[in-house]
């Protein structure tokens, strides 16, 4: 079922790059290869009658099992069974009417895909695959139903994973899709979690030089991504007008740090600094967050550099 060459040498999974290993740290050191229990939820999953349980059994292990990517890559039908899960939804997603029994089943699916997509051995085949493409139905839904917004937040996990480590090769590709209006329009539409899961997307896009390229390559894109995320600082600027100034909101913190990251690196191109002079949300020029900011330093420094860079442009 598996190949066993295809599993030798260190596995590392992009959430533990920069962590001690289990070796280092004094943790077990199994393998999801050495798992019996391992291969017969595979069983389940690909030809037995409770796939249900197989998914959410299987997305357990995730944690536990640094080769669990390459197994579920290289075992029989494990992937084909994963593509299925996800295309069975499409049906509920247009006119909308996903129940959350039926949304908790794909995003255990979804799950057992982020896991491939965040190691450094699969990555590759998952993009060669074309496997990002379909979780774009569930990204372009509008719906603001639980159901849904789950369904959105657990699609972003995937592509959140592919983009954690800053790997060219995955930039490159989502710039060959719709990912950057995805993105916006969810950080336009959904809950602050997703936003920020969005918002964390197009971040590490734009902090890829192609990625900054392609944004600020013609007037409508910067002016499509500039127009959102000026919103968004309207958005806590009401909510940081609201907030109890002893119990700063952490969820609204971590929003704004991403915002300010993307106008910070939007900076870096000239015509677009030249741009962010005039069109600038003023409440990152007021004070408006020094609330929020107060012990995020490192923000408030990048907050500070781009108002500096503006300035310079003026």
């Amino acid at each position: 079922m598996y190949n066993t060459a295809q599993a030798k040498g260190p596995i590392q999974t992009m959430g533990q790059m920069g962590t001690p290993s289990r070796e280092e740290s004094g943790l077990a050191t199994n393998k999801a290869l050495n798992d019996e229990q391992i291969y017969q939820w595979i069983s389940e999953l690909v030809t037995g009658t409770n796939r249900e349980r197989a998914l959410l059994e299987l997305g357990k292990k995730r944690e536990q099992y640094d080769d669990l990517a390459l197994v579920l890559w290289n075992s029989f039908g494990v992937m084909t069974v994963l593509l299925e899960e996800i295309i069975s939804v499409y049906p509920y997603l247009n006119p909308p009417n996903l129940s959350a029994s039926v949304s908790n089943r794909v995003c255990n699916a979804l799950a057992l895909l982020q896991c491939v997509a965040s190691n450094v051995q699969t990555r590759g085949l998952f993009l060669s695959a074309n496997l990002p493409l379909y979780l774009y139905p569930f990204l372009s839904t509008n719906a603001r139903q639980r159901s849904f917004e789950y369904l959105r937040l657990t699609s972003l996990g995937v592509i959140g994973a592919l983009v954690k480590n800053d790997t060219p090769e995955v930039i490159n590709f989502l710039l060959t899709t719709e990912i950057v209006p995805l993105c916006l329009n969810i950080m336009e539409i959904s809950s602050e979690l997703s936003k920020t899961v969005a918002i964390f997307i197009l971040q590490k896009i734009l902090l890829d030089d192609q990625g900054l390229s392609y944004v600020c390559t013609t007037f409508e894109r910067f002016h499509t991504v500039a127009s959102v995320l000026s919103k968004m600082i309207d958005q806590l600027s009401i909510s940081a007008s609201s907030q109890n100034p002893q119990q700063p909101s952490n969820s609204s913190g971590r929003l704004l740090k991403h915002v300010v990251r993307c106008y910070m690196r939007l900076s870096d191109n000239l015509e677009a600094r030249k741009a962010l002079s005039s069109i600038l949300p003023e409440p990152l020029r007021d004070g408006t967050f020094s609330l929020i900011l107060q012990d995020d330093v490192a923000t408030k420094r990048c907050l500070a550099q781009l108002l500096s860079n503006i300035s310079e442009s003026q």
